[in-house]
């Protein structure tokens, strides 16, 4: 958690993650893999110091991300790497659209994330 007035600094290379749409913060938020109860103690940091969640980012506008291991999704059940692929490429399209939309927090999660929290 940030100190204030410092700005959300990551976890992994100690750099200011200084916009929302650049934050694996929100973005598991956003696909659902953190509840909004976590925002604000959670530890930050930037989609790519998380190369294992930034992998599955299939997208044009995003560089892809290759992780040597046991968690890189070439190594992973297809079927598993195109449903987190799909995932996770429509929550970091959503977080793309934050600023320009003016979205509240509440209403970042993908629609399914949300009615999953509505039940």
């Amino acid at each position: 958690m940030a100190k204030c007035g410092e700005g959300y600094l990551c976890e992994v290379c100690g750099q200011d993650v200084g916009n929302i749409t650049d934050s694996d913060l929100y973005l598991r938020y956003v696909i659902g893999q953190l509840d909004s109860e976590m925002l604000h103690i959670a530890g930050e940091r930037h989609i790519r110091c998380n190369p294992v969640l930034a992998q599955f980012i299939v997208d044009d506008r995003f560089p892809a991300v290759l992780v040597d291991g046991d968690f890189d999704k070439r190594d992973l059940d297809t079927l598993h790497v195109a449903q987190q692929e799909e995932l996770v490429t429509r929550g970091w399209r959503r977080l793309q659209k934050v600023l320009s939309e003016g979205l509240p927090v509440t209403q970042l999660p993908l629609p399914e994330v949300r009615a999953s929290l509505e039940e």
